[in-house]
């Protein structure tokens, strides 16, 4: 065990003010009032730009310094700091993970921790000299319901997994690809980016999908052994909006992802977990079937079901971490190492796929606010999750073939990246002569 923090409250920085920073704000505000966190600092290269929302904060009634640089804000708090959490763009995680390591800070680090698996191994290599070991911030896997029932399924109580099946169909419009300068990227001043559906919003359902896939134990996750993959765009971005994977795992799970933002309504999504005795369905933002959380559908007959419930799940997170700083359990709920297979599948997916497929604009629909969709996507999403189907196998009229690839063809990501980058800007290039 690490050293235990005694002290209550936990001292908290927060590397950001815009962006997710804000919600970490919000929750470290909520958890100060309960007497479980004080925030000693805050930092941002565009402070001034923040002054109303400080003020919102009444950062000083609180005694919150303020300072332009991370690094700045770590000099001269790092004394009077337990936890520093980061919750900034992706591509700024490592260096800023390393500097709290170094000083022997804890870290509550937003999720992705990062999406090349190389820098993740290096992050890995950091973190062995932490004093107290990283939390990585994916949601939901603190959530008891489905913690009770992972416990279940590693005690062997639903039979082997057979097969894991995720879905989620989340609208985004033009907006959230323009929200920040590497949205929708693939890469951006030489490093990788690969923000996408499912590297950053929807990380949290592809992070579930593996934890349900380690059925070796109740902390583990699935190792990833081949991905197969189709990608595409619908938006004018670099990167993808819509994927649909298939995987298998070393634990002999298969494993079949679709998602996708070109979609219209509200968010839709499910987590199918197919077992040996029972089949497991979850839900997280909207409720399933007769408002339920989950099910239980024992093959024969028997049914369970939780209802849902209304819960901050952020603030849930900090309050879990908090426990294990204090030793009161024994290690975060997701730690760098945990996220290899997370990394190892969104890598792998590129790797497979080759290319990303741009969808013809007689194939997409604008809807009035200012989504997009594919047209027939949500037929396929069903039809690839009940039979493992790719579009292009559906002979959807804008699908494409992608390809496989396993561990062993991680080291060709960063060329295959480079590749589909110049593909866009060739054929922006291309487009803007036409014009």
């Amino acid at each position: 065990m690490p050293p235990v923090i005694s002290m209550k409250p936990l001292r908290i920085g927060i590397i950001g003010m815009g962006g997710f920073a804000g919600v970490h704000h919000d929750v470290i505000a909520r958890l100060e009032e309960s007497g479980e966190f004080r925030l000693v600092c805050a930092c941002d290269p565009k402070m001034e730009a923040f002054s109303e929302r400080q003020q919102t904060l009444r950062f000083a009634q609180r005694g919150v310094r303020v300072f332009p640089d991370y690094l700045a804000m770590l000099e001269a708090c790092r004394s009077d700091l337990d936890v520093v959490t980061i919750p900034t763009p992706i591509p700024l995680h490592a260096p800023m993970h390393r500097a709290c390591v170094e000083r022997g800070l804890a870290v509550y680090l937003e999720k992705p921790p990062t999406l090349d698996h190389a820098e993740l191994e290096r992050m890995i290599v950091v973190e062995t000299k932490a004093v107290r070991q990283t939390v990585v911030g994916f949601n939901f896997i603190i959530e008891p319901e489905r913690q009770t029932l992972k416990q279940r399924l590693a005690a062997g109580e639903f039979g082997r997994v057979k097969r894991v099946e995720v879905y989620a169909l989340w609208p985004r419009n033009a907006a959230y690809f323009t929200r920040a300068d590497w949205a929708g990227r693939l890469q951006k001043d030489g490093r990788l980016i690969l923000d996408s559906c499912i590297g950053n919003a929807m990380a949290h359902q592809v992070f579930n999908a593996l934890f349900w896939c380690g059925a070796d134990s109740h902390w583990a996750w699935g190792d990833i052994e081949r991905v197969q993959a189709e990608l595409y765009r619908a938006h004018a971005i670099e990167g993808l909006d819509t994927a649909f994977m298939a995987a298998t795992t070393r634990q002999g799970v298969d494993l079949r992802l679709a998602m996708s933002h070109a979609c219209q309504g509200i968010q839709r999504q499910e987590e199918c977990v197919v077992c040996e005795r029972a089949t497991l369905h979850y839900h997280i933002y909207n409720s399933g079937p007769s408002g339920q959380l989950y099910s239980v559908k024992w093959n024969d007959g028997r049914v369970e079901t939780g209802d849902p419930v209304d819960r901050r799940i952020e603030d849930m997170n900090f309050r879990a971490y908090a426990a294990y700083l204090r030793g009161e359990t024994d290690r975060p709920t997701s730690r760098l190492p945990d996220c290899r297979s997370f990394v190892h599948l969104n890598n792998l997916a590129y790797i497979a796929a080759r290319k990303i497929t741009n969808v013809a604009t007689p194939h997409i629909t604008r809807l009035p606010d200012g989504n997009l969709e594919i047209s027939g996507l949500p037929g396929a999403t069903q039809e690839f999750i009940s039979s493992g189907r790719f579009p292009s196998a559906q002979a959807m009229p804008w699908a494409v073939p992608g390809g496989s690839a396993t561990p062993a063809d991680l080291p060709a990501l960063e060329s295959v990246v480079k590749e589909m980058a110049e593909a866009v800007s060739r054929r922006r290039t291309e487009a803007g002569t036409k014009s």
